[in-house]
């Protein structure tokens, strides 16, 4: 798969300098480039690299000097971070997964699949469930039963959809996604522990130990249209209603969504982020890689919190938070501060101390 200079610079809306014609057909780095690369070099510090190695061809950052960097091609995007995705789409290779339906999956006779897509092997789709156009389901899926899944959906090896889950059009889960397990609710037959240190914030009063029963998940999963899911990443059923992922919102590897929770739109969710049950997340909300959300709260639209930030309690729109507990980020930073100055603060005074103890007792 091959690409001249002119087209992949169309394809970015970027400037084409130089030798436009030429064949690119792979992406490297500026120091590995060789013919037929693109240089990525979207930053003065690669200038270097460049010069360096072999590279002919490079996208640059704005105001680079293509020709005094030696190459004979160059594209320069007004925004090279967002033209990577233009171009990484364009260059992709794909998982090499083949077309149709392999003679090894398992598909329900009432199961609707269209014309066109693919089914890798050892596969199985359950009864009535639907799969739209120009979908791919890669070797050793589960599709549960009336499960809807919408077109272009792309799941990669070993992902997991429960019964009865609605997912929309560009769907993408990561190998070992699972959407649709059951919800993590246990009840006791008595007031618990548990409930006690909820309502007390540090005693168990005078509960007993007990059995958990199980609570089941009757809800399902409802999914929005341009959602990626990581790998490994778990988005559970609801207990009544159902769990709802709006639509762009991207998930990284190993994120856990709990049931009830309610996602608004184009959310970022980090690696090893937990979203507890019945938590509900606004617009455009980032969640730093181990952030924990506790269950029953809102977080407001626009909110972004640093890594391992725990959030115990509602955020309203807009706050940048950290820590744990989660305060706004510049307190929680001007806190730190302060308690990188506790030594100096702690001599100071067992100075003042012996100051004061060496003065005479009539004084």
């Amino acid at each position: 798969m091959s690409h001249s200079v002119k087209d992949i610079a169309a394809a970015l809306g970027a400037q084409a300098f130089g030798a436009v014609d030429l064949l690119i057909e792979r992406v490297s780095e500026p120091g590995h480039a060789k013919d037929g690369d693109l240089a990525l070099a979207t930053n003065p510090k690669y200038a270097e690299d460049l010069s360096n190695g072999r590279a002919r061809v490079a996208l640059l950052w704005e105001g680079a000097d293509w020709q005094a960097l030696g190459l004979k091609a160059a594209i320069i995007p007004s925004r090279p971070r967002y033209a990577m995705s233009a171009l990484t789409r364009m260059m992709d290779p794909g998982q090499g997964t083949d077309a149709g339906i392999h003679p090894t999956s398992v598909i329900d006779p009432t199961a609707q699949i269209a014309a066109d897509v693919s089914i890798g092997p050892f596969t199985v789709i359950g009864a009535r469930a639907t799969i739209g156009a120009g979908s791919v389901i890669s070797a050793q899926c589960f599709v549960g039963a009336d499960v809807t899944l919408g077109a272009n959906t792309f799941l990669r090896e070993q992902v997991t959809i429960g019964a009865r889950a609605q997912i929309g059009d560009r769907f993408i889960a990561q190998p070992g996604a699972r959407i649709g397990g059951d919800g993590f609710s246990f009840v006791t037959a008595e007031k618990s522990g548990i409930e006690a240190v909820r309502e007390s914030l540090g005693s168990q009063d005078d509960t007993d130990g007990q059995p958990y029963a199980r609570i089941h998940s009757l809800g399902a999963v409802q999914i929005g249209h341009d959602v990626e899911i990581g790998a490994n990443a778990t988005i559970d059923n609801g207990t009544i209603r159902d769990t709802v992922i709006g639509d762009g919102c991207k998930f990284d590897n190993m994120a856990q969504v709990g049931h009830n929770v309610v996602m608004g739109r184009d959310c970022l969710i980090c690696g090893h982020v937990a979203i507890a049950g019945s938590a509900r997340v606004g617009n455009n909300v980032v969640l730093g890689g181990m952030t924990g959300i506790s269950d029953n709260i809102f977080i407001g639209d626009r909110v972004i919190t640093g890594g391992a930030t725990k959030v115990l309690s509602n955020v309203p729109a807009g706050r940048v938070m950290l820590g744990y507990p989660a305060t706004q980020m510049d307190k929680q930073v001007e806190t730190y501060k302060s308690i990188r100055r506790l030594p100096r603060l702690l001599r100071d005074v067992a100075d003042l101390k012996k100051a004061v103890f060496k003065t005479p007792s009539n004084d």
